[in-house]
């Protein structure tokens, strides 16, 4: 289709036409311009576009009229689901393309008619709701085109009830499975590689597109775009998915899915609810060696606890033990035959965690409320992702990164250089919001050393007037969830002494939608978070118009990832700090920032509350990457600037 973008974008254009209150903006156009290039001539290119561009009609537009097999790539299953239902659906009527579009998503989001159907005969849950939920999910899975859980919503998206009625790589039967024909990840697969553009995520791309683990490497190679929107997250990604890990909670799977099958197929072997008893304690033994809260550990700080190395050592026999059993079994039924390889592969796996021999990675372990999981994580991931979009030798394609936060001071060299996108072209768009006249951008004077006694108590005390002025309707960030608790506390305090009733939110008290959703309708609402909503969060209109930051985002020099890489690029004579601390700290801060002015029609305050940001020289580097606000460090400016109407 050969439509030129300057009969798309114009003001009496296609979008225009279609879409009411579309306005052309010169950043849009410029932007789609160049990524409609890109993919032309097959090309590498890195855009930042500041909020308001709006980047996604500015890929999706050319990426509709390539004519070529596209793959967008977003963030999270909510964007991917937005893109899916709206976004593209809009662009696509607009142009009148007649584009075949698909949505696929991990195979946990999808419901297995075989594990279902054992769940239901089986009868164990976890909860007592669950029995219900399943006879809900059997209801819907028999309407059901695509089976996607995320459409079924009088099952709660986080019961336990899921985890048994979905499949995972490791229990999945493939051909072998009797309900194969119906199978609901089988054909989300087929519609995705009968697709001209396929909408995924950034999890699901590096899990099976790049790591071909899920049987969708298939769709690469026919691929002629790659699009990767809020592409700040891939470094964090990648580094998961090129890494290898083996977790507690696979064990207790395996000898679930094990101690069921064994009931079906095999009731004659009194030794397998044995050893999957034996299997489950040795995995449980093994987590109970670290603290019940959840946390990271450098490899000495797993071996200097007591127990863990001959728990391990135990945990590794016992799973030795299970698959030397299983084989004797594995002929009597699909399900054992699949249990018995997977015995192998984990054995595989936590042997090849013990032996850790290759210096270019780091081992590590992360432990959640019930299980451990081992890592193995490479401490650089530029070349393995050279390889990866080379393709040894695929045939060429253009690779599109795109976010609102990629750069430092308009610098990539940051960011491709982690991602080992040398010789990448690349671009900056500004927002085309009035930063000048929408937003104030305050630091306050006093508030003493982020790590000193108090720190916490102060950043209250500075922030209660400013929250005061504007009438609630802030988010305040915090860079740990210990501060985040003693932040809310202490705000919950000051409000009752004040006698105000803002409505006092905290990140963890429902899901993040529902949280979002209570702050939209309450509007005079203080929400106060962590990590979670630093980023992909849009709340338009008077219900935001303070964000509070409590300290610059770096992350701490103690997570064992981190600590290594530090390590590594002292070793090379590199400096760690200016070179890989300060711009991820610098993307974060821009994502957050990102959260106060959504519409042109937006106006807020966004207070940074760490004095390094005025008193150390690195952050000129910080403000300067931020948006055009004008800046004061005067209270009473910031006062007046909510008076005003």
């Amino acid at each position: 289709m050969t439509i030129p973008l300057s009969d798309v974008f114009a003001p009496g254009g296609l979008l225009a036409a279609s879409i009411p209150g579309y306005r052309a903006r010169a950043q849009q156009v410029e932007m789609a311009q160049r990524i409609g290039e890109a993919i032309a001539q097959n090309k590498v290119l890195v855009a930042e576009a500041g909020t308001g561009t709006g980047k996604t009609f500015a890929y999706l537009v050319p990426a509709l009229l390539s004519g070529g097999k596209v793959i967008v790539s977003t963030g999270t299953k909510n964007l991917q689901d937005q893109l899916f239902a709206r976004d593209i659906p809009t662009v696509r009527q607009a142009l009148g393309s007649p584009v075949k579009v698909a949505l696929l998503k991990g195979r946990a989001n999808y419901i297995c008619h075989y594990h279902l159907e054992n769940s239901l005969a089986d009868g164990r849950f976890v909860a007592r709701e669950d029995a219900a939920y399943a006879q809900r999910i059997a209801r819907f899975a028999k309407t059901s085109q695509t089976g996607d859980k995320a459409d079924c919503g009088d099952v709660p998206e986080n019961s336990t009830v899921w985890g048994l009625v979905t499949s995972t790589r490791e229990n999945c039967l493939g051909q072998d499975c009797p309900q194969h024909k119906e199978c609901f990840v089988l054909a989300a697969r087929r519609e995705a590689l009968a697709a001209d553009l396929v909408v995924v995520n950034h999890h699901l791309f590096f899990a099976d597109v790049m790591l071909r683990d899920e049987g969708t490497a298939e769709l690469l190679p026919a691929c002629n775009t790659v699009i990767f929107d809020e592409a700040h997250q891939l470094p964090e990604t990648a580094s998961l998915f090129f890494g290898d890990n083996v977790s507690t909670s696979q064990i207790l799977d395996l000898t679930r899915d094990a101690r069921a099958e064994g009931l079906s197929s095999a009731k004659d072997c009194l030794d397998l609810p044995k050893l999957c008893g034996t299997l489950e304690k040795a995995a449980k033994d093994l987590r109970l060696t670290l603290p019940i809260e959840p946390a990271r550990f450098s490899l000495a700080q797993l071996e200097s606890r007591g127990g863990f190395d001959n728990n391990l050592v135990g945990l590794v026999r016992e799973v030795e033990l299970f698959t030397a059993l299983l084989e004797t079994q594995a002929q009597r039924s699909e399900g054992l035959e699949n249990c018995w390889r997977r015995a192998g592969e984990l054995c595989a796996q936590l042997r090849r965690w013990q032996a850790g021999s290759n210096a270019d990675y780091v081992r590590w372990g992360e432990t959640y409320t019930h299980s451990l999981q081992l890592n193995a994580t490479p401490l650089v991931i530029a070349s393995i992702m050279q390889k990866q979009m080379s393709g040894n030798g695929a045939h060429p394609r253009s690779w599109i990164f795109t976010s609102a936060t990629l750069a430092v001071q308009k610098d990539f060299g940051h960011y491709c250089a982690e991602m080992g996108l040398e010789g990448a072209d690349s671009a900056c768009w500004d927002s085309p919001f009035d930063y000048a006249q929408q937003a104030l951008l305050y630091a306050p004077p006093g508030l003493p050393d982020p790590n000193s006694h108090g720190y916490i108590e102060a950043v209250v005390m500075a922030a209660f007037p400013v929250l005061q002025a504007s009438g609630g309707r802030a988010f305040f960030l915090c860079t740990s969830l210990r501060a985040m608790r003693r932040t809310h506390e202490l705000l919950g305090q000051q409000l009752a002494l004040a006698g105000l009733d803002f409505p006092l939110l905290l990140q963890g008290e429902g899901s993040k939608n529902e949280l979002l959703e209570r702050f939209r309708r309450l509007g005079n609402a203080i929400l106060v978070a962590s990590q979670s909503f630093w980023e992909g969060v849009d709340v338009r209109g008077e219900a935001l118009s303070l964000v509070v930051i409590d300290k610059l985002p770096f992350a701490p020099p103690d997570d064992p990832v981190l600590s290594a890489r530090l390590d590594r690029m002292k070793a090379d004579g590199r400096n760690a700090f200016m070179d890989y601390q300060l711009p991820r700290a610098v993307i974060n801060v821009k994502q957050g920032a990102g959260r106060l002015i959504r519409d042109e029609t937006d106006r807020g305050v966004l207070m940074i509350c760490d004095p390094r940001l005025i008193s150390k020289p690195y952050g000129k580097r910080v403000w300067r990457s931020l948006p055009p606000m004008k800046r004061t460090r005067e209270l009473d400016e910031v006062l007046a600037f909510f008076r005003q109407p």
